[in-house]
């Protein structure tokens, strides 16, 4: 295939890019730990997660995808449990309370959120400045 336009340079590149599994595995508890990638106005988790751990309830203003890419998992969303397998896409919305329970296959997933989710944020730069 024949290319159009020009390639962007390294620096062009190195500012827009990411390979997630260079940025430092953060713990986000027990059994989990994750990548984040974070810009302006969205937070990325990409997230793994041990067989058979639970993630407590609990809310936070920005909205919330969850992507599972592999194994399952129960959320709770408002009381009420939701069976998510891979390819299942779950919106939680601002503010509503959640939590999870990882099946005895375990869990990767990806979590979007926006605006940026600043606890993980900052984990990670706190992260960073240590490396």
């Amino acid at each position: 295939m024949e290319t159009k336009e020009p390639y962007a340079t390294k620096e062009e590149y190195n500012q827009r890019v990411t390979h997630y599994n260079d940025v430092p595995l953060i713990e986000l508890g027990p059994g989990s730990k994750s990548h984040i990638v974070s810009a302006e106005m969205i937070t990325l988790s990409f997230v793994i997660a041990e067989p058979g751990i639970h993630f407590a309830s609990h809310r936070h203003e920005p909205e919330q995808f969850m992507i599972v890419i592999d194994g399952a998992c129960d959320t709770v969303l408002e009381g009420k449990l939701y069976h998510l397998e891979a390819g299942d896409v779950l919106l939680v919305p601002s503010n509503f309370e959640h939590g999870n329970y990882i099946s005895e296959r375990g869990l990767r997933m990806i979590e979007v959120f926006s605006p940026p989710r600043q606890d993980l944020v900052a984990k990670l730069e706190a992260v960073s400045k240590t490396n």
